[in-house]
């Protein structure tokens, strides 16, 4: 994308008033992004984004600049911006640039590009007709389509220079039922990292009923009990909350600060030995799946909580210097206009050995949250408070009848260690996650959990 010459004088540049460590990241990403309402395509909007950021460390300083102007003076202009904010004394000599092959561990078999837009509008035809057929109270479906291609090249004065070719596809599918003045939505958004296959392989029925079953179910449900409960979170999407309250705690980008209940505990218990939590991008084809991250680190499979014991954090590589730790391959961004730092890619409790039917039937009491919504949490204390989209009493060791406006009020940290029972059956759920690089595409993921006890927050006046 840049020659190895330009690359080399730019980090030259960077490093040119005295800093210890300067990189070079290129982007140049293809999206499409179509929206369906009433039948109809609504939307059609394809885009080109390119351009290069340029980061400059000294010792635990970290100086970033970006440009969209790849001309040899508009990327040195960019570099010595960067190294301007650096005043050292020592200059330091370039590794020579050694261009490394990076295997694609995530194999993808239809270009976004090569794929007429005809075929991508009869999926998203597919999964309107199919969720308004669902039932007469479905009032309105709408249906977003994204895919896109993003082309990155790593290159940093230790001699790393990769480059990579990521491909994502998303579809999310939102359905409006109504009934006697009462008004519900279902939602569910699958996605990979493939090429237009995904949407070839989908089960397009499952998930776009699944969102219109959800909306209908909730026009009969009652309202639901304020109070704190043992509650059964389900699979997929139902590890949001460990994913917001846990994992970001994992970050060293709030570990190194000590901003996080987990600083500085390596080696202690913080959950039941039935509790393993993990961030693997190395998972072939999901969504948050990476195979290098945007720092030239290869994918891997981090283990942050074995049997119960905090075992790791996710590293980028300048808080590796705060904290005197490898990276493990968790530098990420959204794009060139930011500067990386340590995020999630697919990041879940692994399965135990209960099976679903097993814990619901050991609970006597409480509340099963079928699907989670959105929710608010404090990264620094873990504090959360998330919305269910769809839940059900738990009466007698059986599902009852399904409840509206549940939350789930508590903390994180102590949610984790209240975890009394892992299922088998573990699922991801795709979701964007916002932070100090960006939004990001990750994963969430659990097996059904039971947690002994969390504040439920019921509908007002129950």
């Amino acid at each position: 994308m840049l020659s190895k010459s330009l690359i080399e004088d730019v980090l030259t540049a960077a490093l040119s008033t005295g800093g210890d460590f300067a990189e070079v990241f290129v982007e140049d990403r293809f999206t499409n992004n179509f929206t369906l309402q009433s039948g109809k395509i609504e939307t059609c909007l394809t885009g080109r984004d390119f351009g290069i950021g340029i980061r400059v460390f000294m010792g635990l300083q970290s100086f970033y600049a970006y440009t969209t102007d790849h001309t040899r003076e508009g990327l040195l202009k960019a570099a010595n911006n960067a190294a301007q904010a650096i005043s050292g004394n020592k200059l330091i000599q370039l590794a020579p640039l050694k261009h490394e092959t990076i295997e694609t561990i995530h194999p993808v078999q239809l270009l976004p590009h090569e794929v007429d837009k005809s075929r991508k509008a009869a999926v998203m035809l597919k999964a309107y007709d199919t969720a308004k057929s669902y039932h007469s109270s479905i009032s309105q479906v709408t249906v977003r389509f994204m895919d896109e291609e993003q082309n990155v090249m790593i290159a940093n004065s230790e001699g790393k220079w990769v480059e990579d070719k990521r491909l994502r596809s998303r579809l999310a599918i939102q359905a409006v039922a109504v009934r006697d003045n009462k008004m519900e939505t279902g939602f569910y958004g699958p996605g990979a990292h493939q090429g237009f296959e995904f949407f070839e392989n989908l089960n397009l029925e499952h998930y776009s009923n699944e969102a219109a079953r959800i909306a209908v179910t909730m026009l009969d449900a009652s309202p639901c009990p304020s109070g704190k409960f043992p509650v059964i979170i389900d699979n997929e999407f139902g590890g949001v909350i460990f994913h917001e309250a846990c994992g970001h705690g994992l970050e060293a980008t709030a570990v190194a600060k000590n901003n996080s209940i987990f600083a500085g505990r390596l080696g202690e218990r913080v959950a039941p030995e039935i509790v393993t939590y993990i961030d693997d991008g190395t998972l072939t084809n999901e969504w948050g799946s990476i195979n290098i991250d945007d720092e030239g680190e290869k994918a891997r499979k981090n283990v942050l909580i074995e049997n119960g014991i905090l075992t790791g954090y996710l590293i980028d590589k300048f808080n590796s210097r705060r904290m005197g730790m490898e990276s493990t391959g968790s530098g990420r961004r959204q794009s060139f206009r930011f500067a990386p730092t340590s995020r999630m890619t697919n990041t879940y409790i692994a399965p135990g050995k209960s099976t679903p039917e097993e814990i619901i039937a050991n609970t006597e009491h409480g509340l099963y949250a079928k699907y989670m919504g959105g929710g608010q949490v404090n990264p620094a204390s873990g504090d959360y408070n998330f919305a269910i989209m769809e839940a059900y009493e738990v009466k007698n060791g059986k599902l009852g009848k399904p409840l509206k406006g549940a939350t789930l009020i508590g903390n994180g940290p102590k949610t984790l260690q209240l975890v009394d029972m892992v299922g088998n059956n573990l699922g991801h759920g795709a979701g964007m996650c916002g932070a100090l690089s960006g939004s990001i595409p990750v994963n969430v993921g659990q097996p059904m959990i039971r947690v002994s006890e969390i504040t439920v927050g019921g509908t007002k006046g129950e």
